[in-house]
């Protein structure tokens, strides 16, 4: 992989990311999910249950090495992020609902991670308990994931205006780490790349497009309005793939680039099917909106 410092950074670079998500995030954000308790409650199923159910059918439908499996499904517990956030705005989805929806489940995953990881690994890795999230290791989760994002909130609650000027720059830097953290995994590979993106390369399109069509048709068929409808799509099915990059590679958490690389192919895929996903619902709600007799306003 290049160093054991790089793999001894990781963990404080996925740290960045989530303080600048915390940045973002305020108790109201929390609180706010009483405002839409429909598209919070059936988005936070699809996140938490369905996904890792769905995901655990394709990974044997497609016969994935059980290394590349247990990558699929770390990718399937873990949360949104920011990318989510910015998808929904170019669209048209409820960005508060995505701001709230990408708390409540960044301090879920702390749970989930570790419940996804030891049971996929123990059905799918002869070795399974040895690559398992012990108490010890789900505690450096939780540092990861909720202490930096907590961080953040006590600046923006703190010193709002520090927040504001710190918001725009730890963006950059975010972004910087995914792309980074990709290329690791991607570099420590590259001798077997072109054998796992034939591999894992068709299951990770096939979950991202499954995870945004259920993102936003399950909460449609619950009665769920376009807009937050729109955002729980995005929600669930951009995936802080940095967050499960990290994990599989942190050398005191699962240390291994090959559970990495599902994490590292769903993160470049995702930018093109989100895109597609966002002009298609763009373009059906603007024909729906043209139709005589026919109103973009919906019961909520």
């Amino acid at each position: 992989m290049g160093s054991s410092s790089i793999l001894a950074s990781l963990p404080f670079a996925i740290g960045i990311v989530m303080f600048g998500l915390g940045l973002s995030l305020t108790l109201d954000d929390f609180r706010r999910v009483g405002q839409y308790p429909k598209a919070a409650v059936v988005a936070l199923l699809c996140q938490i249950v369905l996904l890792p159910a769905i995901c655990f059918g394709l990974v044997l439908a497609f016969g994935l090495a059980p290394a590349l499996a247990v990558g699929m499904l770390l990718v399937a517990a873990s949360p949104g992020g920011p990318t989510a956030n910015l998808f929904s705005h170019l669209f048209g989805g409820n960005v508060a609902l995505n701001v709230t929806l990408t708390a409540i489940n960044s301090v879920l995953a702390v749970v989930a991670l570790p419940i996804v990881v030891n049971l996929s690994a123990g059905f799918l890795l002869p070795d399974g308990a040895a690559l398992g999230l012990q108490f010890d290791k789900i505690m450096q989760v939780f540092t990861m994931v909720v202490v930096p994002v907590a961080l953040g909130m006590l600046v923006r609650g703190r010193a709002p205006e520090l927040a504001r000027r710190l918001n725009l720059p730890v963006r950059v830097l975010s972004v910087v780490v995914l792309v980074g953290v990709i290329y690791a995994v991607l570099y420590a590979e590259r001798e077997n790349l072109v054998g796992y993106f034939v591999s894992v390369g068709l299951a990770a399109l096939v979950f991202n497009v499954v995870s945004l069509l259920i993102g936003y048709g399950v909460p449609r068929l619950a009665g769920v309005e376009h807009r937050a409808a729109t955002a729980a799509g995005f929600e669930i099915g951009i995936h802080n793939t940095g967050l499960a990059i990290t994990v599989a590679l942190s050398p005191t958490l699962l240390n291994s680039a090959e559970i990495a690389i599902p994490g590292a192919v769903y993160g470049i895929v995702m930018f093109f099917t989100a895109t597609g996903f966002g002009w298609l619902i763009s373009r059906r709600r603007g024909s729906r909106a043209d139709q005589p007799g026919l109103s973009v306003q919906e019961p909520a």
